[in-house]
Formats: C-alpha cells, sequence, structure tokens
C-alpha cells in the first residue's frame, strides 16, 4: 500500500518546510507535529514530555526533524538543549510509536554527520564508527533513542545530513555577507572536507526513504562530491561574482564561535552517501557550483 498519511516534526524548519512541499505536491496527506500552534491537522506537544501512543497512530511514515539550532555559541546550557531536544524528543516519539495501535510502515529520525567528528582525508560511509566530541556524543544518543520504535519492528533509519544548503536557513545565509561585501575567503586552512546537499536533494531523498522498503538503519544525506573549505568559498565567491581574498583564520574562528566553530567549521568530513546511491537515488544536484547557483538564484 501506498503511503498516503504522513507525520512531520520540525516542519517549520529549513528542511521540514521544502519537504511539507514536496509532499503536498505529490498528493500526501501530511499531519505536523509540533509544539506551537494548532489546527485540523496539527498534533501538539512537548518534546520533553511524553506523548500518547493514540495521537500518532494510524500514519503510513513519521519523518522527526525537531531539534534546537546548533548555531551560537555553545555554553553549558545551550548544549543541553542541543541534546535534550534530540535525544529527549526523540525516545518519546520512538516510544509512543511503538506503542500505537497502528504503528507507521517507516520512522525516518533526523541525524548528522556530525557523528563521524573530524576525519580529515577519510572516506566516510554509514558503517564509519563515530568520532570524538560533542556532536558525535550527541548524535550517537540520538540514533540510539529511536531504538523502541526499531524493536516493535518499525523500520527506522537515521539521516545524517551534511551542511544543507538553502536561501531560507541553515549554515548559507550565514556566510553570505561577508562574500557579498567582498570579504570572504576560506576558514582555517581551508583543507577540510565539507559534505554538503542541496536541501531540494535532502526533501527527495527522505521521500525515496519511506519508498525504498530496503533501507534502514544509518543514511548519509549529502550529495556524492564532497569539496575541501578551500573550493567551496571558491565556488561561492565565483556565483556571487565576488572575491575569496580574506581567510578566517582558525583562531578568530574559536574566539567568534568557541566550540561550534571546532565542530562544525574547522571539522573535515569528507562523507559518502553510499545507501543512497546504491539505492537508486538520482541526485539533482551532484554538483556544487549548480547547487550554488540555484539556491543563490534570483
Amino acid at each position: 500500500m501506498a503511503t498516503t498519511r504522513i507525520l512531520v516534526s520540525g516542519a517549520s524548519g529549513t528542511i521540514g518546510r521544502e519537504l511539507l512541499v514536496l509532499l503536498k505536491s505529490r498528493g500526501y496527506e501530511v499531519f505536523t507535529l509540533s509544539r506551537r500552534g494548532s489546527g485540523e491537522r496539527t498534533i501538539q506537544w512537548d518534546t520533553n514530555g511524553s506523548l500518547s501512543p493514540a495521537f500518532v497512530s494510524g500514519f503510513d511514515a513519521v519523518v522527526h526533524l525537531a531539534g534546537e539550532s546548533i548555531v551560537g555559541r555553545w555554553t553549558n546550557d545551550k548544549k543541553q538543549k542541543i541534546r535534550d531536544s534530540r535525544v529527549q524528543g526523540t525516545r518519546h516519539l520512538s516510544e509512543a510509536l511503538a506503542k500505537a495501535p497502528q504503528r507507521p510502515n517507516v520512522f525516518i529520525v533526523a541525524s548528522a554527520i556530525g557523528y563521524y567528528g573530524d576525519r580529515g582525508n577519510e572516506n566516510l560511509r554509514e558503517q564509519s564508527p563515530a568520532g570524538q566530541g560533542f556532536l558525535p556524543e550527541v548524535c550517537k544518543q540520538w540514533e540510539a533513542a529511536a531504538q523502541a520504535a526499531a524493536d516493535a519492528g518499525i523500520r527506522t533509519a537515521h539521516t545524517r545530513f551534511g551542511i544543507v544548503l538553502s536561501k531560507k536557513g541553515g549554515a548559507l545565509p550565514a556566510m553570505l555577507t561577508p562574500f557579498k561585501l567582498g570579504l570572504g575567503g576560506r576558514v582555517g586552512t581551508g583543507k577540510q572536507y565539507w559534505s554538503w546537499i542541496h536541501v531540494q536533494d535532502v526533501a527527495s531523498a527522505i521521500l525515496h526513504l519511506m519508498k525504498t522498503d530496503l533501507l534502514q538503519g544509518a543514511v548519509n544525506c549529502v550529495a556524492p562530491k564532497p569539496v575541501t573549505n578551500t573550493e567551496f568559498t571558491r565556488v561561492l565567491a565565483s556565483v556571487l561574482a565576488r572575491p575569496a581574498i580574506f581567510p578566517l583564520p582558525a583562531f578568530a574562528a574559536r574566539l567568534a564561535l568557541g566550540e561550534m566553530a571546532d565542530e562544525l567549521l574547522l571539522a573535515s568530513q569528507k562523507v559518502e552517501p553510499a545507501k543512497l546511491i546504491s539505492s537508486g537515488y538520482p541526485f539533482r544536484y551532484p554538483e556544487l557550483r549548480p547547487a550554488l547557483q540555484d539556491v543563490l538564484k534570483g
């Protein structure tokens, strides 16, 4: 039976908005799980509290994207919110789905390539071990929190997202201002690999996951051609018709952003979307330049 009723959390985020547009355009009946807002197709919940199994019963697929933004200085309080919003929210939803009278066929849970930590030039596939640091620990706990659903026989997939390219949110808008002013450049040595993906490919990959019964466990959601930070900034500057001659030294990034700089901007993650490729997912934007041109057009 084709998937028809889909429940999405985090629907107001960068990925969630794009996913809702895609699903509705394909004729799916979409409901949202939200801490805010109300409506006929909105289920309200507190991610730090339990969720009634009856509320999440009867959906063909559940996509869980909700979580505290990782952008900002990582104070102890911020790190706690990042961890708890992902781990506790996923655990409560997973346990509710496991007990639901009508369980979904598939449970897709957001994760991140931060799972791998700083790995230099190592080629990273889904079976690669976790790295060291705050984000790898969060990602491990985040993915483990969905175990109740998997144990209940629900096909469960963890979408490990790379840098999502969108003009409406995520990392890219923050990069644009210095480049538009002609003040952009590489970060640190520029040798670190950035694994990226166009937001339209993110949404399409999630739909592909819903429809591909053999896909489960970790799934790297990145384009097939990661680039170094130097290459990324060079292409971005070229698309914007601006120079890229003002590098941001590592110490300055750390001064501005603290721990976040080390684990996001300066970390190297050369990630391969092995499962998406082997399952036949057709990337719409496999190359960086066309992806950035599309995102930044208009």
